[in-house]
């Protein structure tokens, strides 16, 4: 059991410290928004892997093999949409409005989620490395399922914790920096996009 709790914290800090459109999202919000909106962020994926995982764990050897082309491109678009609808929020910089607070509190949790749902890492991580450790631990026993899944994500979101923090000072060192920055990430994040829509259309072509 200790060697699949090893596994599920190295796998936790690698997928902590692979810069994808997850972090790139995170990046942006929280230069632009603060850290209290980038740990809205860190959260998603306690939302959304549940179902991904069930998924790829239960249902991986039944899926057809154009759905992971498929789930390319439907990320990548997204992705991408998200990016320009940042960039574009970013030219209009706007006043803060307590009243508008909860909005955006909704707004940045949709896009995390949204971020997280549509990428296909995650089904992909889950799928072909860690679901079948996950998998094996349950077989021991459900206490060390959860301790792995406990490993995981704890050495995970806290990797993903400490960049808010490392973002968020950033914030007070130099408007230009943070603009610059925050631009940056955007563009990153929709060249991610693109890459996801060429590898879907590749995989279907191929």
């Amino acid at each position: 059991m200790t060697a699949l709790l090893t596994q599920a914290a190295s796998f936790g800090f690698t997928a902590g410290t692979s810069f994808g459109s997850l972090h790139m999202l995170l990046m942006s919000v929280t230069l632009t928004q603060g850290w209290r909106y980038g740990l809205l962020i860190v959260l998603t994926p306690l939302l959304t892997d549940a179902p991904i995982i069930v998924l790829m764990v239960v249902l991986l050897s039944s899926l057809p093999p154009v759905f992971a082309p498929l789930l390319n491109i439907i990320g990548g678009v997204a992705v991408f949409f998200i990016a320009w609808r940042a960039y574009q929020s970013l030219r209009r910089p706007t006043s803060y409005d307590p009243q508008a607070s909860a909005k955006v509190t909704r707004e940045t949790l949709l896009r995390g989620i949204a971020v997280n749902l549509l990428n296909p890492a995650p089904y992909i991580f889950w799928g072909t490395m860690t679901g079948p450790l996950l998998v094996e631990a349950f077989t021991i026993s459900a206490v060390g399922g959860v301790l792995f899944l406990l490993a995981f994500y704890g050495v995970f979101l806290g990797l993903m914790a400490l960049f808010v923090v490392m973002f968020d000072r950033l914030r007070g060192v130099d408007a230009r920096l943070t603009r610059w920055l925050t631009t940056a990430s955007l563009v990153v994040l929709a060249a991610l996009g693109v890459q996801l829509i060429l590898r879907g259309v590749s995989g279907l072509s191929g």
